[in-house]
């Protein structure tokens, strides 16, 4: 016998197929925390009670996978709140830059911060995502810039899995900027990076992946190519910040390495869309760095979807450019600042964004093998987890065929 199994539900798969892949009063069966059975009730083979040692009638309810927050900097120091006060009293970056702010700002405050002092400070940060259904959240480092402060971020970030029933993702992000002790430079942070802080965190085993930030004000993309040589060789995927603010064709960079994602993409070329399609790149957008940058350069979305590159969506929780900690209303601002439809956006959350952390094949869907990362909402459609502004229709999360409904230690199988 099945060990749970769900009734009564509208069922949003996220395979391919019907819109959403729609279930209409669906069933989902759990056994040894997968997915044991998926389908319409009508083709049960005997009654619920016969088969699961627990069934529950879920009263029209609909079920989708765990939501995954694939791009977050959800570990760090401080705050940026005084920063956003001054720009809006007119101060630029740059003023704010030499007072002491920007970035480098939360490189002091990380580096200041104990490991325990930067657990304790993400926790509210990724309660408030638990509390809207997500399951998987990737986290990177960037912030400390040194070896001993980019592990402490990576290892802040690994405890945060067992202090709370979700699933972490690590990424190092040293490449994020230069530190003040390489002060123009780059290059010779660049090899440190290579020569020092990754093979460290490869030896922990802290990282899943590496990441870095092509731009202008970031790094080149020759620069970027030396950290992805390096981490190729030590067996580590790729990711990229890319595009956000100018056109340097890290996009295609990344995409040539066989990259997971590439992320932001605002200045992506249309054309280029087909290299992502091609290599199997997940494009990430990040709606919230948008807004509350004010930017007005719209990611290429119809480029995009006619390549059919996968689009996933993300918070990009971060002090500096996107202090967003709510899943559910980065998908509304996917449909309605970057004109994508409400599947898409779901689609981001589930399918696409399992896809850029190379989890799809387990995750990300309600499919037989997949891990039983499922929310249960009070909604009757889909598009109902776009449409509204600031409310959580979230029933119940299960998370490995458990039922938590806090995301704390201790979650009660049903």
């Amino acid at each position: 016998m099945w060990d749970l199994l769900l009734t009564n539900a509208f069922v949003a798969t996220m395979r391919d197929g019907a819109p959403y892949g729609l279930i209409a009063n669906g069933a989902v069966a759990i056994e040894a925390g997968e997915i044991a059975w998926v389908g319409a009730a009508a083709e049960l083979s005997d009654a619920p009670d016969a088969l699961a040692r627990e069934v529950h009638d879920l009263d029209g309810a609909l079920i989708t996978p765990g939501l995954i927050d694939c791009h977050t900097h959800l570990v760090y120091g401080g705050d940026r709140a005084r920063e956003f006060e001054a720009r809006l009293l007119g101060k630029s970056y740059e003023e704010i830059a030499r007072e002491g702010g920007g970035i480098l700002s939360t490189v002091r405050a990380t580096r200041d911060a104990s490991e325990d002092e930067l657990v304790e400070a993400a926790l509210p940060r990724l309660d408030a995502l638990i509390a809207e259904g997500v399951t998987t959240v990737e986290i990177k480092s960037g912030y400390g810039l040194d070896t001993e402060n980019e592990l402490k971020m990576l290892r802040a970030a690994r405890r945060l899995q067992r202090e709370r029933n979700i699933r972490v993702k690590t990424t190092l992000l040293a490449a994020h900027a230069v530190p003040p002790e390489f002060k123009d430079k780059p290059d010779d942070y660049i090899t440190f990076v290579c020569e020092k802080i990754l093979p460290a965190a490869s030896t922990e085993g802290l990282a899943d992946a590496v990441d870095g930030f092509c731009e202008g004000i970031g790094f080149s993309c020759a620069q970027m190519r030396r950290v992805f040589d390096k981490a190729t060789s030590l067996g580590l995927s790729l990711k990229l910040h890319a595009e956000q603010l100018s056109d340097l064709g890290g996009a295609k960079m990344a995409a040539g390495y066989g990259a997971l994602s590439a992320d932001h993409l605002e200045y992506l070329k249309p054309e280029d869309a087909r290299i992502l399609a091609d290599a199997g790149t997940v494009a990430v957008l990040l709606p919230g760095a948008f807004y509350y940058l004010r930017e007005t350069k719209l990611p290429p979305v119809d480029a995009l979807r006619a390549a059919d590159v996968p689009m996933a969506l993300a918070t990009d929780c971060n002090p500096g450019t996107s202090p967003l900690t709510s899943l559910l209303l980065t998908m509304n601002m996917g449909c309605t600042l970057f004109r994508m439809t409400p599947e898409e956006a779901l689609a981001g959350v589930t399918r696409n964004a399992a896809k850029a952390l190379g989890l799809w094949g387990d995750y990300g869907a309600i499919e037989t093998g997949h891990v039983a990362d499922l929310c249960v909402w009070r909604v009757k459609h889909p598009c109902e987890l776009s449409y509204m502004i600031g409310h959580n229709p979230l029933k119940m999360r299960i998370f490995g065929g458990k039922f938590d409904p806090t995301g704390r230690p201790g979650g009660v199988k049903i």
